[in-house]
């Protein structure tokens, strides 16, 4: 499948560029771009926020698509959400995609001081604000493509009724599949799919347990493991063994292309890859430039 909300089947995913300056965080999305990456995805939860840095990456890039994965519905009022986007959309047509989701109780509640609400329920009103919110500035007649953060049945039914598709992240392949179900043919399924480049499996097993630590912790995703068929012992704190392997993809170039395709087979049209470095707050920058020929192999293909 591909999609013409973005440019073609294969992104990265990163919060590396939030251990950056702006300045250096520029320089490294201006050779990403070089690269023939499809599209920058990144997140919003305790660094910078999403549409500044957005407008960041944008202006930092030539060709690549940037989208918020995700922007966080708490994070501002659909008004200035709306104001945001639509900026961004005249300054660069055609290459911003607009990521919104719930969050999470603990980032939402003690960290910005509101109250988390049903998570359907609080992202339902808050499109319907969206679709309602005045704009009254010279420019700014378009609105970019939308998609959501969604794990369950229920927020896939919302993507497909009100977004124009949806950005599930830490899912299987079989997940893909079941998403496409719910979504039909049409709606953008862009998925997350996180990466360690090593041939080792110590280096694979460790770099997966402090990515998944924080994330085993989050019910969001807990519920999300459950519905896949994973047990309680798999969310250990860092998962199991057998959740680490599902969720994060360790070799060489050939096993991540090998991954990459499993979900475009299940119907995914976009799958956007999480170099894992080291630590959290190390820069892949090496496993980016190493990548990149594969993917531009795995595009041609695909294409």
């Amino acid at each position: 499948m591909t999609s013409a909300l973005l440019p073609g089947p294969v992104g990265l995913w990163t919060s590396a560029l939030e251990v950056l300056d702006a300045f250096a965080a520029r320089d490294a999305v201006a050779e990403l771009d070089d690269q023939g990456w499809d599209a920058l995805w990144f997140g919003e939860a305790y660094g910078r926020e999403a549409f500044s840095a957005a407008a960041l990456y944008l202006g930092a890039s030539r060709r690549m698509a940037v989208a918020t994965g995700i922007a966080s519905i708490y994070g501002r009022d659909a008004v200035a959400a709306n104001a945001a986007a639509r900026l961004l959309e005249e300054l660069h047509p055609g290459r911003f995609v607009l990521g919104l989701g719930v969050s999470h109780a603990p980032l939402v509640e003690r960290m910005r001081g509101h109250s988390y609400g049903k998570p359907v329920a609080a992202m339902r009103e808050y499109l319907d604000a969206l679709d309602g919110a005045s704009f009254a500035a010279a420019g700014g007649t378009t609105s970019p493509p939308r998609v959501l953060a969604a794990l369950g049945p229920k927020m896939l039914e919302l993507s497909r009724d009100r977004a124009q598709g949806a950005h599930p992240y830490l899912v299987t392949p079989e997940h893909t599949a079941s998403a496409r179900e719910v979504l039909g043919e049409g709606p953008l399924l862009a998925v997350e799919q996180a990466v360690v480049l090593s041939d080792d499996p110590e280096v694979v097993r460790e770099r997966a347990h402090w990515h998944l630590e924080i994330y085993t912790g989050l019910p969001n995703y807990r519920n999300s493991w459950f519905r896949q068929g994973f047990e309680e012992s798999d969310a250990v704190r860092g998962g199991s063994d057998r959740l680490k392997a599902a969720l994060v993809v360790g070799g060489d170039e050939q096993a991540v292309a090998d991954r990459v395709q499993e979900h475009l087979d299940a119907g995914a049209d976009h799958v956007c890859l999480q170099l894992l470095g080291p630590d959290p707050f190390s820069v892949p920058s090496e496993d980016w430039a190493r990548l990149a020929p594969a993917v531009a192999d795995l595009r041609r293909s695909v294409r």
